[in-house]
């Protein structure tokens, strides 16, 4: 072939030879081929079903959630707009198994593809406990749970809150057993108890019972049951929403927990202050047995009553033994009446004596006074004389008084101690010949003459033998009581 021939059969000049070949490829720009890989994406896949764990998960303010699924070689972005996000059964959370239905398409902004998630479902009950054990340990961590945290049940509330479902049978169970035991005033916060906003709901209704003031338009609880019937862990899911738990443990109202049957466990169970294993349980828990309490009233009341006779009777028979103890009232004042007629036995000597006394001091006071010389200032000695005289008049006036006023109380004491006063209530005195006075049968001789004393006069007797009956009891010997202080001699 020659230099000329181009392989065609036809020449060409050598300018020709020299201009660029054009390559028969389309031109797309960056926005067209974006979109056509977008278009053959989406065509090509549609709704697709993956199966992942969960990596990044991120919430921005715009309630979108961007996440990762991934497995042991690959990761795919995803994302669910904020209507989805709101509907989810299971909130997404990092290392949670989950499957997942949507739409494979591409972010063209990016130059990526993702997946936009339209339903979102736990792998299996094994990757929710999984989870569930993981936030639990969390939880726990955090002090959640300790025991220092729960506060003591009401005896008997007043008012009772309820968080549940209005319409299922848990409240209707509750009621009824209320109405049993010990009707109480129910107050019902109605929530879902299933479904993806079901933990966001009852959070909110713990937190709004706590928030009621005491005297209220709406009465303030006492407790507070959080109740639902039995399901499945995915049924049950909401009880186990971190936000759910946390408002159980600030809560200041105590609360009781009744979710699912009695071998169904959520995490409120483990903040909650007690946890009854049915919603009917809860309510038992919450109020005791009316006729329960009375009957244990009564009790207590007839034990009372038992109780105050026993210790009225033990008084009584302390009072009677002590009374036995006592000494007779004549016995008693027998001694004080015997001085009381001494003193006043001397009383009337004492005072003669005194004033006796006095009268020799003045005379002899004035004597040695008269017997001085005249010249020594006769005018000043008389009026010296004068002033001890009325001194002493004074002074014998006061002592006469003091000692008539100490005399007629003497003299009173005497009347209502004296046995005088006895012989007015109709008793007699027996004294024998030599005055003294027979007290006893014992003291007595047969055929003693006597002297018996009445209010009016005397008679003479003669004392016969004793007459028949009890024994007299042997009087003990008794030690004369020293006087009391000031209860001596006057003089």
């Amino acid at each position: 072939m020659s230099s000329d021939d181009n392989g065609l059969g036809w020449p060409f000049d050598e300018a020709e030879d020299e201009a660029p070949a054009r390559p028969n490829v389309v031109e797309y720009s960056v926005s067209e081929i974006s979109f056509a890989l977008k278009r053959t994406v989406e065509d090509t896949f549609g709704y697709v079903r993956i199966r992942g764990e969960l990596g990044r998960v991120s919430r921005p303010a715009s309630g979108h959630v961007y996440l990762d699924l991934k497995d042991e070689k690959s990761v795919l972005s995803g994302v669910c707009w904020k209507g989805v996000a709101q509907r989810l059964k299971v909130q997404p959370e990092q290392g949670l198994e989950v499957i997942i239905t949507g739409k494979i398409t591409t972010f063209p902004g990016q130059s990526k593809y993702q997946v936009v998630i339209d339903s979102m479902e736990p792998a299996g009950a094994g990757a929710l406990m999984a989870l569930l054990e993981e936030r639990r340990k969390k939880l726990a961590a955090e002090g959640l749970f300790e025991d220092e945290r729960k506060k003591e049940l009401p005896y008997l509330p007043e008012v009772i809150g309820v968080v549940t479902s209005p319409s299922g049978a848990v409240i209707r169970d509750i009621l009824h057993r209320l109405a049993d035991r010990f009707p109480r005033h129910v107050v019902v916060w109605p929530v879902r108890v299933q479904g993806e906003t079901s933990g966001e709901e009852v959070a909110r209704a713990i937190r709004g019972f706590n928030a009621l003031e005491a005297g209220g338009p709406v009465t303030r609880p006492d407790v507070i049951i959080v109740a639902r019937g039995g399901g499945s862990l995915e049924d049950l899911w909401g009880f186990n929403e971190e936000a759910v738990v946390r408002a159980a443990a600030d809560s200041d109202i105590p609360i009781i927990s009744a979710v699912g049957h009695e071998t169904d466990w959520t995490l409120i169970d483990h903040a909650a202050d007690h946890r009854a294993p049915t919603p009917t349980g809860a309510a038992e828990r919450a109020v005791p047995v009316r006729m329960e309490l009375a009957a244990t009233v009564d009790d207590y009341s007839a034990r009372l009553q038992r109780g105050l006779s026993r210790t009225l009777s033990d008084r009584q028979q302390a009072l009677r033994a002590a009374s036995r103890g006592l000494p007779k009232l004549d016995e008693a004042l027998s001694l004080p009446r015997q001085r009381l007629d001494a003193a006043s036995g001397r009383l009337g000597q004492a005072l003669r004596m005194g004033t006796q006394q006095l009268h020799s001091r003045f005379a002899a006071t004035a004597s040695r006074l008269t017997r001085r010389p005249l010249e020594q200032g006769l005018g000043q000695k008389t009026e010296a004389v004068g002033a001890l005289f009325e001194r002493s008049r004074r002074a014998f006036a006061r002592t006469t008084e003091i000692r008539r006023q100490s005399l007629d109380t003497q003299a009173k004491l005497l009347a209502s101690l004296g046995y005088q006063s006895v012989l007015e209530r109709g008793f007699a005195l027996v004294r024998d010949a030599d005055g003294k006075p027979i007290r006893s049968v014992t003291a007595a001789k047969p055929e003693q003459r006597a002297e018996i004393q009445f209010q009016d006069g005397r008679l003479s007797a003669t004392l016969h033998t004793q007459l028949s009956g009890p024994a007299p009891r042997p009087q003990k010997p008794k030690k004369k009581p020293k006087p009391a202080e000031g209860q001596g001699d006057l003089f």
